[in-house]
């Protein structure tokens, strides 16, 4: 899987984004206002426990300080968790990929992802998660 945060308008909301490599699955984190380290950690927790173990082998994420707790997130998910080299987001290709699509949805400075309710969320995942973007590999 590779994840990351996308931060709405003034940096003042989050949404998290695991994008699982193989099939392009998307989860979406509900974060809110609170993009804290064990916001992060719980959300990450929950939505990781929502699919099958052969699927979250690892997790690739950038340099944000919102993985402090990466060992913790490990033990109780199961999966490796790495980090990406710093300025190297196409070592994420994925979760890059489908932030740009979520973008359409919440365009930088315009929409927080706040207002966004977890039925808005869901529905938004649903849209990039079709079997049209799906990997052919």
């Amino acid at each position: 899987m590779e994840g990351d945060i996308i931060i709405g308008a003034n940096g003042r909301s989050a949404v998290g984004t695991l994008v699982e490599r193989s099939t392009r699955f998307v989860l979406l984190l509900h974060l809110g206002k609170d993009r804290s380290v064990a916001t992060v950690e719980d959300a990450m927790r929950k939505a990781i426990a929502t699919l099958p173990g052969e699927l979250v082998r690892s997790v690739t994420w950038d340099q944000g300080r919102e993985m402090t707790n990466h060992r913790s997130i490990s033990v109780a998910t199961g999966a490796q968790i790495f980090f990406c080299d710093p300025d190297s987001p196409w070592q994420r290709g994925s979760n890059e990929n489908t932030n740009g699509l979520l973008r359409r949805y919440v365009p930088k400075g315009l929409t927080s992802p706040n207002t966004w309710s977890r039925t808005s969320c869901e529905s938004c995942r649903a849209s990039t998660d079709d079997p049209a973007r799906r990997s052919t590999i």
